[in-house]
């Protein structure tokens, strides 16, 4: 079954259920969100291309969760704190985050704010409140909680929202974490994108629960299962859980079940592992399609706009393409800067004591 062929699962919302669930203005953030997921698409594929090329050296998509990340962003405010799993790029650039600094960190070059010190699809944005993200499975759960530790000492208004995926409610950072916000009422909000796959491990081979939500309950905390691919769904769940938390009343934990429409990342294959028909499945649940298809019905999407949208993203992704390709690498004196905080007197950070 091609693509073009499988039948999508409708989003099942009428103009009334999304003034109730999303505002008033439901036609104009949703159209927004669409935006973005489209660029996030367009942003994937551009990326694994180019590493098939060679002309970067990683990527790690996160095609198929375009909901979750957009979802947060609809959210979220800007003194929220995001500490991303592996794959909320597209958070951070809906966030204010510049693709031109994004891509400038893909390519590892003399603009990368990392100076080329860090993994590829982990870019971190202190101006925007975007942790880097580790590939260390779980540490960035316990590190939320420290944050909204810290958050509630100042008496300040900020949510920590934590992402990690199904395989990192397997680790000890989570049991930590999880314990540690629901015994202190900390505002958390723990976001588990479910894709199913902790690399290549079934879920139901990690876990003996039916929903990996259940496990809040055992930390003092509510849980929800939600349908990851439906970003009113994502919307309707995060809305109260960050507005909770920002009253002084404790951590949730949401569970979003969606499905990973690409490799883990550039050096997976998941042709070893996957069903045959996992990605009839995954097309069938695509959430920037099923928004679309929701747009499109109720009118606020046509024909020209949506390949206006497609062509504006398609146009941002080149364009950045184009800047930070020919920025050359990092030189060598750049690994002793930034590295110590400077001296009095002696100006610029360096690497000499």
């Amino acid at each position: 079954m091609t693509e073009s062929e499988t039948e999508l699962v409708p989003l099942p919302y009428d103009a009334a259920h999304l003034v109730a669930l999303v505002g008033d203005d439901w036609g104009e953030r949703l159209l927004g969100a669409y935006r973005w997921m489209i660029l996030g698409r367009t942003l994937d594929a551009r990326m694994l291309g180019l590493q098939r090329q060679g002309r970067i050296g990683f990527y790690g998509p996160a095609t198929g969760q375009e909901a979750v990340t957009v979802g947060a962003w609809l959210v979220s405010r800007p003194e929220d704190w995001i500490f991303p799993g592996l794959r909320e790029q597209l958070l951070a650039l809906a966030r204010g985050h510049s693709l031109d600094a994004y891509l400038h960190h893909l390519f590892a070059n003399d603009q990368d704010p990392a100076r080329g010190r860090q993994m590829p699809c982990h870019p971190t944005a202190r101006e925007i409140h975007y942790v880097s993200m580790s590939s260390v499975i779980g540490t960035q759960i316990s590190q939320a909680v420290g944050m909204a530790y810290a958050a509630r000492s100042k008496r300040a208004s900020s949510v920590a929202f934590a992402f990690f995926g199904d395989g990192a409610t397997s680790s000890n950072d989570f049991h930590a974490g999880m314990n540690l916000a629901g015994v202190q009422r900390l505002p958390v909000v723990f976001c588990c994108t479910n894709n199913q796959w902790a690399i290549s491990v079934p879920v139901d081979r990690q876990s003996a629960v039916a929903h990996l939500s259940m496990k809040a309950t055992a930390y003092g905390m509510p849980g929800a299962t939600v349908d990851g691919t439906d970003i009113v769904a994502v919307y309707a769940a995060l809305a109260p859980a960050a507005e909770r938390a920002r009253r002084g009343e404790g951590p949730t934990m949401l569970e979003f079940v969606l499905f990973r429409m690409t490799p883990h990342s550039s050096s997976d294959d998941p042709s070893r592992y996957q069903a045959r028909d996992w990605m009839d499945r995954a097309r069938a649940h695509d959430p920037v399609r099923r928004l679309e298809g929701l747009l499109e019905t109720l009118g606020q999407l046509d024909a020209g706009q949506k390949a206006g949208i497609a062509r504006d993203a398609d146009l941002e992704v080149r364009r950045a393409i184009s800047v930070a390709e020919v920025v050359p690498p990092p030189s060598p004196e750049s690994l002793l800067q930034d590295v110590l905080a400077p001296s009095a007197g002696t100006g610029a950070a360096t690497g000499r004591g």
